[in-house]
């Protein structure tokens, strides 16, 4: 079975990979560590694991402007992660994905946190707004 969901693409491009989930926002100034993709927020339930490689998906970025800066140092850096799809597009979340420089969706016609798991295997067309997602269970 396959899941389509349509939105905004906000960066183009298209990257297929294992999502990694969270239904908590994530802090990009203190809240990661760009030289290993690794989320270093204590209190956050991704706390400890990379998302380097993965289609992260999230609801949104929380914390300051510093959000951007962090991530475009995952992308020089090598540590990004391959695409993203947030729930709900801030300024910082926008910007933070276009200097990443991977494919993002925003603004889906359903939550994708609620629907989307951890190892499925999500495509991301930023060009079209297009999420399709296989389940892995």
């Amino acid at each position: 079975m396959t899941i389509e969901f349509r939105g905004r693409g906000i960066v183009p491009g298209y990257a297929e990979g294992e999502a990694l989930v969270t239904r908590e926002t994530i802090s990009g100034w203190g809240g990661i560590d760009p030289a290993t993709g690794t989320i270093i927020e204590r209190r956050h339930e991704l706390s400890g694991v990379c998302f380097t490689g993965k289609v992260l998906v999230f609801p949104g970025a929380k914390g300051s402007s510093g959000w951007s800066g962090f991530f475009q140092s995952t992308r020089l850096l090598g540590t990004a992660p391959l695409a993203m799809v947030i729930t709900t597009l801030s300024a910082k979340s926008a910007l933070g994905a276009v200097v990443t420089r991977v494919p993002t969706v925003s603004e889906l016609d359903e939550d994708p946190v609620e629907v989307i798991r951890t190892g499925d295997l999500v495509a991301v067309d930023g060009h079209r707004g297009v999420v399709t997602v296989k389940p892995a269970r």
